[in-house]
Parts: C-alpha cells; structure tokens; sequence
C-alpha cells in the first residue's frame, strides 16, 4: 500500500512549512466569491473566506489530458473522491464525486452562476459541466466543503458547492488551436478564435470534436461535438456578458461488474457481448420472460442472464444560453442580473434481455431494446443586489426557475444486431410516461461585517428555498406511476460564519449552515416516479436535511500555504424506497406498499488538511489529507425485518484520502506527477461488502516552444492517466442492504494506463 508515503509526504511538508513560517507575506487581503475575471488571484485555499474553500485555476489542468471535465480534476482537493472508467471523467453513467460522505445527486453545481442541477446520470434539471463547458474553456472553480455560498442557485446542495467558472474573452485577437492524439483511437481537435478588445467589447468562438474507442472490446466508437461562444462588453463601470453552448454526445456504456464476476476470472476488462449476436441471443433464451430450455445457452464463464447485455448507449443533447450584466449602482452598490435557458434530449439505450422483439412472428427475438427518454426545458433568472453601508457588506438576491421535464420508458423492436448511436421513434410498447413542471424560488440575504481594522469578519445571512415538483402521469402506458404534488422549502435557513485574523498571515474561522434538498424528481427517480398507491402512501414525506459546523485555521507566506479543518454534519430524513412488511403481507394491508421513507439520520464527522510549498520558482508541491467517518444513525424495517445499519460507514465514502502532485515550470518545461490514495469504499448498507483502498498515478510534461512559424506559441505535452495501469474497482452505485454471495452488480471498472499526446498552437 501506498498509502503511508503519501501521508508521509504531507508530513515532510508540514516540517518544510515551519522552515518557512518566518518568511510571511504581509500583504494578504481578504478574498471575494471569484470569478472568471480575479480567480488567478484569489488564494487557493480560501484566505479571507469564513468558511471552508479549496480552489483550483487553470495550471492545475496540465497533469491531466486537455478535456478532462473540471469534475475529474477536484479529485486532488481534501475530502473529495471522484471516479470514473474513463480517462478524461467524461462518461456520465460511470461518474461519481463524493465529499464529507454526500453523494453527487446531494451536492450544488454551477456555471458562471447558471445552476446545472444535481449531476445525476438520468439528470431533470440540469447537465454535466463535461457538456456545459468545453474543457479547454474553464478558468477554474471553487469548492465549498459543507457550507456554500448562500447565492449559489442549487435546490441539491445539502453537502457543499461546487462553482465553475468559464474562461473570459482575450483582450488580444487571436485564437487557440489543438489536437490531441492517444490511445484508444482517441482523436480531439479543438479551435477558438478571440476578437481582441473592440472598444470594450470582446468575444470568442470555440468548437471541440472528439472520437474515441471503448477501452474494452468491442471498442465501440464515441463521439463528442461541442460549440462554446462567450461575448464580454465593459462600458464604464458597468459589465454585460453573454453565453452560449450547444453539447451532442454520443458514448457507449460498459457493463457492470460484480465481486463474483471478478472472483470467476471474467477480470475488469469484461464488457459487452457486442459483437457476439448469437451469443447474446443464447443467453437471452435463458431470461424468465423469453425461457427456451433448448435455445438457453452461457458461454465464456457467465453464468446468469445479468452478467452481459448486447450492447448500451448514453445518448444527450443540449443547448444552453445565458445573457448577463453587472451594473454600478452609484458608488457603493451594484446590481447583477441573469437570465439562462436551457433545453435537453436524450436516450439511455439497454439492449434488455428476456424482454421480446416481435413475439408471436418468425421474426421473434428474446431481446427488445429498452430506452429511458428524456427532455428538459427550463428557463430561469438570478438577481443580487449588494451595497457597502459602513461596515456592512449587504447583498440580498433571488432565484427563480420554471423547468418542464418529461421521462418515459420505452421498448423498441429490433429483427438483429446494428450500432444504436442514433435517437430511437416509434416505440412498440410504451411502459411509463410522466410531464414534471418544477418551479423553484429562492431568496436569500446577507451581511458581511468588519470589525478591529479589518480582522474581525462575521457573516450572516439566511434563505428561503421553495421547490414545488408536479408530476402528471399521461394515459396509455403498461405501468400505473404516479400523478401528484410534492414541495420541498423551508422560510429561513439560517447560515453564520466568522473569521479572525490572529496575524496578517494567519487566521481562524469557523461557520454554521442548514440545508434542505428538494425531491428528486423525473428521470433520477424519486418518490413521485412510483405507482399512484406507493406515492399515496408516502404522504407527509419531509425533505432530506442537513446542519454542517465547521472550523479551521489557515497560514500563509511567500513560498507557502497550509489550511486545516474540521467539520461535524448531521444528514437527516434520508430518503430510501422499501417495503416495511414481509413478503407474505405485501398486498395484505394498506400500509405494506413498497414506497419512499424517511430511514433516519447520518452523521459525518472528519478533518482536512492542505498544504502548498513554493520552494523556488516555477516549483510547487500540492499535497492533501482527508479523514472521514459517515455513519447511519438509525436501522429501519424492509420485508419485515430490522436491517442493522446503525453505526455503519455509509456507502461510497472512504474514511482516509490522501493526494500529493509536485509540478515543475520554467524555461517552457512543464512537469506534473500526481499521486492519490483512496480508501477501501463500502457498497452495502450493512458493511458486509467493500473494495478495498487504491493508490493511482496521473502525469503530464511538455514544452512550449515560444513564437515561432508566424504562431505566438507552438506547444506539445504528453500526458498519462493511471500510469501504474492498476486495475479497481472505481464507481460504485446499485447500493443494497447486504450482499452475502458479492453477486450485486455495484462496480465499474476504472480505465487502464491511457496515453496522449496533443500538439497547441496560439496565433
């Protein structure tokens, strides 16, 4: 294990931190909320801020190859694991991030401001920041473990925030050209082209297309188009701006994997059965609702109809637009307005086994493809005001979004085998179909005074959400779901922070916050996607909850940073879909519907710590320290018996994460080797399974040539993911109480060693 060198490394650095500690910088000044404008400047690790804030910028993307979703590159901050079974973190239904022992679907996301929803694969009420945003195009992002900004317009962050920031307009035209080349048959181009300042108006233009394989037979092709455009126009003090992104992408989905799969050798490289028709058809004779004894046939070590499928595919696209404007306000208050609009479609292809492609007919197949359909269109707009009044530092704000959604399920009829990444029409049955119209409001106010020459700051403030989802279930369909109304809000929660400065280049803070998260509605599921008898059933349900502390100390000097925190979260009505009753009373009395409950609390208590040494120039080591204990509070009752999940670690959170990366930059060189620990992760409720701990290895170097050949600047970087090619257990879903036989299909393997060069040129 190496886990000890990387704790032992965060050691060395602390003892290089003392070293240094005379050497302090005494100009440190409290820093706002960033933006794309200032988040250069601003520290990394939250100087000024009266709460916990990591921040990364636009360097720390170079270990990683150009394209990595902003998502994948937070996996080096303290108390944060993300996973996914590609290189660049791109594909949706293998990601996940956790922070503090909050999944992804319990945390806030936005762009510049726009909310982007709760980053949920079968998402209703946003998208990914990988479709949001071109990656070559994001400044950076702030991080806010436990308590976010009170601004942030999220309905989903009981666990913290994360604020990405796209790249502002060149006061220079001119543009960026790249290609990025690797294994896999990967194959990225991307081009921007920047007007330059026009009388204070800037804009650009930018397109990535993108073609890779599976990393796993059948190396099925996947494709990415994107379109980003940005226009910035400074007139006095006042500052419009404008945004627009349109995202189709095309990725083929590998197959889940269980501990027993594993155990029976089929190894992390097992996928689909594609482009083995036959053998998937064998198989599907063996499926309940298509048994033929003669027909049935496993091949190749599997033996039951789950442990491959012919083929899947994740199918999204979108079109997101945003118009801003800051505005003075006089001298002392400013004004800032956003209106977004987003629209969204997209298809999640299962070639499903034991479900039958034109029965009764001799075109007769055991397997029909089934397909989740998704749109959205929401609209919405965020307003702040903020005024300096003495030492008062006042901002009041608001948040309004109508967001109509629509989810159905769908089986289509196939006569054979073809490549399904295309949009599917005209079903052949139709199993739900459900129109939500969520309207959310949210108003918030706050105060940021200053006290004793400025080192005294204390932060109030409180928010009012409102989260009002309706669900219509639309006739004609096989399944009854539900038609109904659930609203989740709360008339003031509370948030408090204060900071004190203990010497220019040293302070303490500590803060307080509530939370609550709407229901999780449409295509994420949730307690109105159920039968009209469990949604009745579920009545009085109250939204999940959550009350973060938290204090830390920070320091600061010329060639140093360190931050360390602590934190206790308390996580209450945890909601889980279950039948109280036993098998045998199921049916029997009105209370024994499998529906949605609350199943009690979650506690998470935990430490982090981050230190940043600067020894000489052009020289810097990042390292990380994460501890964590998420426990369940409370058993409760499915199928008539006590699951005993009280005082167990919840799922996917690792107790122990530790990440270190040196990088090196001078003369055109750059070099960066970053290191991360990850420790073992339970998937079942009851801690009778888990994958154990994994340290892997992210590098990147290159050289940039300067002007040259008419170009301001020709540079080439090789970058390499997983170097040591360890093969483990990365994202874990399909949680379950207990899993005595390791036969619950919870595991995507990670991606193995993937190398890339790419070749950038500026003119």
């Amino acid at each position: 294990m190496l886990t000890r060198p990387l704790t032992l490394a965060v050691a060395l650095a602390l003892c290089a931190a003392h070293a240094h500690a005379a050497e302090v910088d005494a100009t440190g000044e409290a820093a706002a909320s960033p933006s794309a404008q200032t988040l250069d400047t601003v520290s990394v690790i939250g100087q000024g801020e009266t709460r916990q804030v990591q921040r990364i910028t636009a360097v720390d993307k170079e270990v990683l190859p150009p394209g990595t979703s902003g998502q994948k590159i937070l996996d080096r901050l303290p108390g944060v694991s993300v996973q996914s079974n590609d290189a660049f973190g791109a594909n949706e239904e293998s990601q996940s991030i956790s922070l503090r022992g909050f999944d992804k679907s319990r945390l806030g996301y936005t762009l510049d401001g726009i909310p982007l929803g709760d980053n949920s694969y079968g998402n209703y009420n946003g998208l990914s920041i990988a479709r949001a945003l071109i990656a070559e195009n994001l400044a950076g992002a702030e991080l806010s473990q436990g308590i976010g900004s009170l601004g942030v317009a999220s309905t989903s962050n009981l666990g913290g925030t994360i604020q990405y920031f796209s790249q502002d307009p060149s006061t220079e035209f001119g543009g960026r050209a790249s290609v990025t080349v690797g294994d896999d048959n990967q194959r990225r181009g991307y081009l921007r082209v920047d007007t330059g300042d026009l009388n204070g108006f800037s804009a650009y233009v930018s397109g990535v297309h993108q073609d890779s394989d599976m990393w796993a037979a059948p190396y099925q092709n996947q494709t990415t188009r994107q379109f980003n455009a940005k226009a910035v126009w400074n007139v006095g003090d006042h500052r419009f701006g404008a945004f627009a992104a349109t995202s189709r992408v095309s990725q083929a989905n590998y197959a889940y994997l269980s501990k027993n799969m594993l155990d029976r050798g089929l190894g992390y490289d097992w996928n689909i059965y594609a482009p083995d028709w036959d053998r998937a058809v064998a198989a599907a004779y063996c499926a309940p609702g298509t048994y033929n004894a003669q027909k049935c046939a496993f091949s190749g070590g599997v033996n039951s109809i789950d442990d491959a499928y012919y083929q899947s595919r994740a199918l999204r696209d979108d079109n997101l637009y945003a118009l801003d404007a800051d505005l003075a306000l006089g001298d002392n208050a400013r004004l800032k307005l956003l209106g977004y609009h987003h629209e969204n479609r997209g298809q999640g292809h299962w070639w499903a086994p034991g479900q039958p492609s034109n029965p009764g007919t001799p075109q007769a197949l055991p397997i029909s493809i089934r397909s989740s359909n998704y749109t959205i269109n929401r609209q919405g707009i965020t307003a702040a005001l903020s005024w300096q009044w003495g030492i008062h530092a006042l901002e009041a704000g608001l948040w309004y979004e109508r967001n109509d959604h629509n989810i159905e399920r769908n089986f289509y009829y196939i006569t054979g085998p073809f490549l399904d990444d295309g949009y599917l029409n005209h079903p052949d049955r139709r199993l739900f179909d459900q129109d939500f119209d969520i309207r959310t409001r949210q108003f918030y106010v706050q105060d940021r005074m200053r006290f004793l020459d400025d080192r005294l700051t204390i932060d109030v403030g409180i928010k009012s959400p409102n989260t009002r989802m309706t669900a219509t279930a639309k006739p004609g369909t096989e399944a009854s779901y539900a038609s109904g109304t659930l609203t989740a809000k709360e008339s003031v929660l509370p948030q408090a922070g204060i900071g004190f400065k203990l010497t220019p280049n040293q302070e303490l803070f500590a803060s307080y916050s509530e939370n609550i998260a709407a229901f999780v509605g449409g295509g994420s599921g949730g307690p109105l996607q159920v039968s009209p008898e469990s949604f009745a059933a579920s009545a009085g349900l109250e939204p999940e909850k959550s009350k973060t502390l938290e204090a830390g100390f920070r320091t600061f000097g010329e060639k140093y940073q360190a931050s360390i925190a602590a934190y206790n979260v308390v996580f209450d009505n945890r909601l889980l879909s279950l039948n109280p009753c036993t098998s045998i009373e199921v049916g029997t009395r009105p209370e024994c519907i499998t529906r949605f409950i609350n199943v009690g609390s979650v506690k998470s208590r935990g430490a982090e710590l981050t230190f940043i040494l600067k020894p000489v120039d052009g020289l810097q080591w990042y390292n990380a320290l994460s501890w964590n204990k998420t426990t369940y509070e409370d058993d409760y009752i499915s199928g008539g018996a006590v699951v005993p999940v009280a005082g167990k670690i919840t799922v996917d959170t690792p107790q122990r994460m530790a990440s270190s990366e040196i990088s090196w930059n001078r003369d055109g060189f750059f070099a960066s080797l970053r290191a991360k620990y990850t420790g073992k992760r339970y998937y079942t409720y009851t801690n009778d399974q888990s994958v154990p701990g994994v340290t892997t290895f992210d590098a990147g170097a290159g050289y940039s040539f300067g002007p040259g050949l008419g170009l301001r600047d020709i540079k080439v970087s090789l970058n390499a993911t997983n170097l040591t090619n360890k093969r483990y257990a990365g994202q874990l879903s399909a949680f379950a109480p207990t899993d005595p036989t390791g036969t619950r299909y919870a595991i995507h393997a990670s991606a193995p060693r993937q190398i890339f060069m790419t070749v950038a040129a500026e003119f």
